[in-house]
């Protein structure tokens, strides 16, 4: 959610024209995150067609040809009542549109806060919810790959000059020779679903305890789901830092996890190397946004470290952590 290209009031109020949600009151850029344009959108529709959005422009990592399944999984989810934004449809039908040379969708805003500290009962039902989504995409008809697996995460830390990764920070270097071995001994064949595989607490709404909306599905694909919940135990489980564990977070998620849908004996054995996978999945992306990323665009730069951190963590403690 970050703001790269600059669209004028008169350019958004004839995007907003093309659907039925009433006139353009305001919009607002967002900031946070790296790899899309965003906006909040008021409108003067009626309450029934809702007033408030968020447009979104696809500007990285995303190839448009993988934006229908994208906006049908946020269609699929919501019509079987999982916490999710349906995706607003235009005049024609259509469910994203292209605005100077880019993709752009208008997708329901759904009222809630992300945590920034989030307690064992926020945790442990984010956790429910996660398994409950798992389930039910299982029925969704599409397919993707994940395009950010281990094999992914190594390779574009290969590519990474020595340099430029020493100028992040020098023990940087040395995830490039842990990440080819954690690729080499990726698990196959465990449980599938489409997954969200982006879950961090600002990709989650609540109100209270209660989970008002998963968010953000653009890294969605078909993987494995014990996959998905050691990313959300990397991104829940820690200080932002990644130098604290929080012990009672991380086992409230685990346990609202399998109140919901328990891991079988396979997941479970796996789970220390698929959360040193999935730490590994946020070093090489935060190191590469980090060398990458223009200067002067409107976006907070995220330290690669905050994620090695946790990838220490889970190689001396993972197997205490998940029992397995």
């Amino acid at each position: 959610m970050a703001v790269y290209t600059q669209l004028s009031a008169e350019t958004l109020a004839d995007l907003v024209a093309q659907y039925d949600v009433g006139e353009l009151v305001s919009a607002k850029g967002i900031a946070e995150g790296v790899s899309n344009s965003n906006w909040l959108i008021e409108t003067s529709g009626s309450a029934a067609n809702g007033k408030r959005f968020i447009l979104t422009m696809y500007e990285r990592r995303i190839e448009l040809e993988d934006l229908p399944f994208f906006l049908d999984l946020l269609d699929h989810l919501a019509a079987h009542d999982c916490p999710v934004p349906r995706t607003i449809h235009d005049r024609s039908g259509a469910s994203s549109r292209m605005l100077q040379g880019k993709a752009v969708a208008l997708i329901e805003f759904l009222p809630g806060v992300s945590v920034n500290a989030p307690t064992p009962s926020q945790a442990r039902n984010v956790g429910k919810v996660l398994a409950a989504m798992h389930r039910t995409a299982k029925d969704f008809p599409g397919d993707r790959q994940n395009s950010l697996g281990p094999d992914v995460s190594a390779h574009v830390l290969a590519e990474c000059s020595p340099q430029s990764l020493a100028a992040i920070d020098p023990e940087l270097c040395a995830t490039t020779d842990i990440a080819r071995d954690i690729a080499d001994r990726w698990p196959a064949k465990l449980p599938r679903s489409i997954i969200h595989s982006d879950l961090f607490p600002d990709n989650v709404l609540m109100r209270g305890d209660k989970v008002s909306a998963f968010i953000d599905f653009y890294f969605a694909c078909s993987d494995a789901m014990a996959y998905d919940l050691a990313v959300t135990h990397a991104a829940w489980s820690f200080s932002d830092d990644g130098r604290h564990y929080r012990p009672e977070v991380g086992q409230a998620l685990v346990e609202g996890y399998e109140s919901e849908r328990p891991l079988d004996d396979n997941e479970r054995e796996a789970m220390p190397l698929l959360a040193q996978g999935a730490a590994l999945r946020f070093v090489s992306s935060r190191a590469q946004d980090w060398i990458d990323t223009p200067a002067d665009a409107l976006v907070t730069k995220k330290d690669p470290m905050d994620f090695v951190r946790r990838l220490e963590f889970y190689r001396r403690e993972g197997k205490v952590v998940f029992g397995s």
